[in-house]
């Protein structure tokens, strides 16, 4: 099955698109630019969605579900925001189809128009916050802390699986506040959460900014967000909070009564993570040989496969195999113990290793009579014997080091592959040849970092928020400049 698999070296986005669909997680559909997200897939997006939204709610933030369609006048309440997705809307025009004149299908009635017509949401500021102005009325309605867990449509032509899609799942929080302080302390709290799943949950290092003017969400004052370097030396970002001020409020008129008996405007955040998050779990960590998924993330932690010849062989088996299921779900994995007979052993080593399962244990008659199994482990491919009497401490030792093993290989290829360089020409020779992150300095400019962008294709990808404040000079302008921003070519 990995022979299939389109070598990384030879071609990373062919080895990306088929690592996709042999591994079952995703497939093109009958709509362009769709994607159908298969069980597998589905398993690990649930995975990352269970996790997320129980941080979500240990922070004080409670799911809502709002409407996939928003009146197109809405859109033209907060000028900034309609400009940044005009071009990506889906239009709904009618509603209602009728029989064609020559009976051999369907056709849209003309008669049957909207008065309005009515936009697939690309985003739900809008038709959130229009709600929000019935909801909010006194200063103890805040903060409103509000998840929404939907599908969004962002009319795509140059689509990649999970990566970027006409639709995709994601999770959007939008929270109301009283001052502009609390809105801003959530702008910050949200990115951190992401930073904490990031590391901690998908083993993905991720570097902390600020997105610049040009970058930044539409209709946002500020915009922070996580970036992530892939294995192909480009960056992927994973996750966004934004600070909007109060320009949705104004626009949609929710004001509210302060203790003092002033009537004032609230001020908002909008955060979010999608289905992309897929592709960054598959890009920054998988191999030639398949996915390599981190424990807490995947769907099923542990397979058991038989190695046997003879049936009385495999009953024997079985019934040492049960025991272990039990013991092991007792304390929380997730197991699988695969006897199925239409399939070899070794077809199935390949198979759980192409769909990356953490541990891998396999049992034969002589492991009976000496009550040891064979362990593999998905990260490093190693191979060793364990007692069947430590098994369950062997099995929590490989989750926790497993995990880390993975995100101490990504840190490092980070670490590898991210450049400080002083000159433009440094900075052309990184992004062009080399590949990575380029920390270089910049003068502040749209105009410069539009120039930089047009002449390599490299963006800011992001204003880090480290303690490192370094003073220099513009790689491009040679103007001066407060400190180093982070270039990348990116997804």
């Amino acid at each position: 099955m990995a022979k299939e698999l389109t070598p990384r070296s030879e071609n990373y986005s062919e080895w990306y698109n088929d690592l996709v669909i042999k591994a079952d997680l995703a497939e093109n559909s009958a709509v362009r630019g769709c994607m159908v997200i298969k069980p597998y897939g589905y398993a690990i997006w649930e995975k990352i969605q269970a996790a997320l939204d129980k941080m979500f709610k240990d922070t004080g933030h409670s799911n809502a579900y709002f409407p996939i369609f928003i009146p197109k006048s809405f859109f033209s309440k907060e000028a900034s925001h309609v400009e940044g997705f005009a071009k990506e809307c889906a239009i709904v025009t009618h509603y209602r189809l009728k029989a064609s004149l020559d009976g051999k299908g369907v056709v849209v009635d003309e008669d049957a128009k909207l008065e309005e017509e009515l936009i697939i949401r690309p985003t739900s500021e809008t038709i959130i916050w229009d709600s929000y102005r019935n909801w909010i009325h006194s200063y103890r309605d805040l903060p409103l802390l509000i998840n929404q867990w939907a599908n969004v449509v962002r009319w795509e032509m140059r689509t990649r699986l999970f990566l970027r899609t006409a639709e995709f799942l994601w999770q959007e929080g939008h929270t109301a506040h009283a001052t502009k302080e609390e809105a801003i302390e959530e702008t910050f709290k949200m990115i951190n959460v992401y930073a904490d799943f990031a590391r901690n949950w998908m083993a993905m290092p991720v570097i902390t900014g600020r997105k610049t003017e040009n970058e930044r969400f539409a209709g946002a004052l500020d915009t922070l967000c996580i970036e992530a370097l892939m294995q192909d030396g480009k960056a992927l970002q994973s996750g966004t909070s934004h600070f909007l001020g109060q320009n949705f409020a104004k626009a949609f008129d929710v004001k509210f009564t302060t203790k003092e008996g002033a009537q004032e405007y609230v001020w908002a955040t909008s955060w979010g993570v999608s289905t992309r998050l897929m592709g960054a779990l598959i890009m920054a960590h998988s191999d030639d040989n398949g996915l390599v998924l981190p424990p807490k993330l995947a769907p099923t932690q542990i397979v058991i496969v038989p190695i046997y010849k003879k049936e009385e062989e495999l009953a024997a088996i079985s019934e040492q195999a049960d025991k272990i299921v039990a013991s092991l779900r007792g304390k929380g994995y997730s197991v699988l113990y695969d006897k199925r007979d239409t399939h070899k052993p070794g077809w199935k080593f390949a198979h759980y290793e192409l769909k990356g399962f953490p541990v891998r244990i396999a049992i034969g008659p002589r492991d009976l009579e000496n009550g040891t199994v064979e362990i593999a482990r998905r990260d490093t491919l190693a191979k060793e014997i364990c007692p069947m009497t430590s098994l369950e401490k062997k099995i929590e030792f490989l989750m926790s080091d497993i995990q880390n093993n993975i995100y101490q290989k990504a840190l490092k290829f980070r670490k590898d592959n991210t450049h400080f360089v002083n000159t433009y020409s440094e900075l052309r020779h990184i992004v062009e040849e080399k590949g990575g992150f380029a920390y270089a300095h910049w003068d502040g400019t749209s105009e410069t970092e539009s120039k930089i962008k047009e002449e390599t294709k490299a963006t800011i990808r992001c204003i880090p928020m480290d303690d490192i404040v370094e003073k220099g000079k513009c790689v491009y302008s040679g103007k001066p400049s407060e400190r180093r921003v982070l270039f990348a070519r990116a997804y």
